[in-house]
């Protein structure tokens, strides 16, 4: 009898871990409580199997990881800051530590997990577009179907074109698409062009076309008139979308020209200049309306890292986590900029991780990056793929750790493909 009971037990916790790793990922676009709850339960549950832990060495990256982020507490600059920092980061330990006892996820089981979590993102984007429409209806102002003013504050236009494209990707990746399925790419694919987000819309043109380049298996012809299609597709959607044609031209119109002005921010009296990627590198004393556009935004924080690493004792230890806003902020005086660029953060998770945890944590990172992308590679699995290069890529424009959801969302992912992998079974195309 008692046999029995636990046999029924551990059914159902295998089941119900399964598909809670699929509500973690689907209440990502809600607030945080939700997904901290999600995860508490997953991990609290994922203990009932600690005789049957299997200790995967690719989970033991994040895991190091997370442990120079709790040493840096001894060495921090703004130990409170720290201590907060780590509070958020907690995800990062006790995530891979559940998988150690999550009973074996096959390449059927993950698939079902990225697919819930696929169709939830069709949901919020349903709900976003016609949320959407009736601003629209009430305002006749278009700019509601764009970025920030599409989706909600938190997460954001960044984070949830990120959901998206893995959602996205998972429909893209199914062979013989049902009717449905192909709605929910053009659904998918409608929400991460009006949230305009120029690096992932770059990040997404950039995987679309390798996959089918090297992962469809239809005639060379085909394939070229697909890739081709594909481009010409986006580049006249940029084209003829003013919302999104403007988000993109700035970037060309002000790279390379200094001291542009900026018609869409100056108002009255008070104009605005851009700044160009050279002023963003050497200019020393700006202005209260300079304006910095994406590109040049990361190449002065790239700068300001540059003058810290000379600067402080930060090479072997960094600044601690969350420990180098102070910095951040004192150079945005020191170059005279208006007080919104004193709450940005480095916005490279490269560079914010060198910054606060010093050389040793900056190779861990790049470490856990190369081996998510050496086993996706290995196994051939697209998805997993396009997950590692996605990372790779947005870590160059994003601090992605310095948000909880960022935090979750990552390892949550990298858990799963690379728990899949070392089972000899990726997830594969269907």
């Amino acid at each position: 009898m008692t046999y029995f009971y636990f046999a029924k037990v551990k059914y159902f916790t295998t089941d119900i871990l399964h598909y809670l790793l699929a509500v973690v990922l689907i209440t990502l676009p809600l607030k945080n409580i939700y997904t901290s709850i999600a995860t508490i339960l997953f991990i609290a549950l994922s203990l009932l199997n600690i005789k049957k832990a299997q200790f995967t060495k690719s989970l033991w990256w994040p895991i190091g990881y997370f442990v120079l982020l709790a040493l840096s507490l001894l060495w921090s600059t703004s130990y409170n800051d720290s201590l907060s920092g780590l509070q958020k980061q907690l995800s990062m330990l006790f995530v891979p530590v559940a998988f150690f006892f999550v009973p074996e996820i096959n390449g059927k089981k993950a698939k079902s997990i990225i697919k819930f979590f696929s169709y939830g993102m069709v949901f919020f984007a349903i709900i976003f577009l016609i949320d959407a429409s009736k601003r629209y209806f009430d305002t006749c102002n278009t700019e509601v179907f764009f970025h920030n003013e599409l989706v909600p504050y938190d997460p954001g236009a960044i984070y949830m074109s990120v959901f998206a494209s893995l959602a996205f990707f998972y429909f893209i990746q199914i062979s013989s698409k049902s009717n449905i399925e192909q709605v929910c790419v053009g659904i998918l694919c409608l929400l991460i062009f009006l949230l305009s987000s120029k690096s992932i819309i770059t990040i997404d043109f950039i995987i679309v076309i390798c996959y089918y380049a090297f992962f469809v298996k239809i005639p060379s012809g085909t394939k070229t008139l697909t890739i081709v299609s594909v481009t010409l597709f986006l580049f006249l959607s940029v084209f003829f979308v003013k919302e999104v044609r403007e988000r993109f031209l700035i970037e060309y119109e002000t790279a390379f020209i200094d001291n542009t002005l900026n018609n869409e921010l100056t108002k009255d009296q008070q104009n605005v200049y851009n700044v160009s990627i050279n002023e963003a590198w050497n200019k020393e004393d700006f202005h209260k309306n300079s304006f910095f556009p994406g590109t040049a935004l990361r190449i002065y924080q790239l700068r300001i890292f540059v003058d810290l690493l000379q600067e402080q004792e930060i090479f072997w230890k960094g600044f601690g986590l969350e420990a180098s806003q102070p910095y951040i902020r004192e150079k945005a005086e020191q170059h005279n900029l208006d007080d919104i660029y004193k709450e940005y953060n480095f916005h490279n998770q490269y560079i914010q991780t060198f910054a606060e945890l010093g050389i040793a944590g900056f190779l861990i990172l790049i470490g856990m990056l190369l081996l998510n992308l050496k086993n996706a590679l290995a196994h051939k699995d697209f998805l997993h793929i396009a997950f590692a290069i996605t990372m790779i890529m947005l870590f160059l424009s994003e601090s992605f750790f310095c948000r909880q959801r960022g935090i979750v969302f990552f390892i949550i992912l990298y858990c799963l493909f690379n728990s899949v992998s070392s089972e000899k079974e990726a997830i594969k195309s269907t």
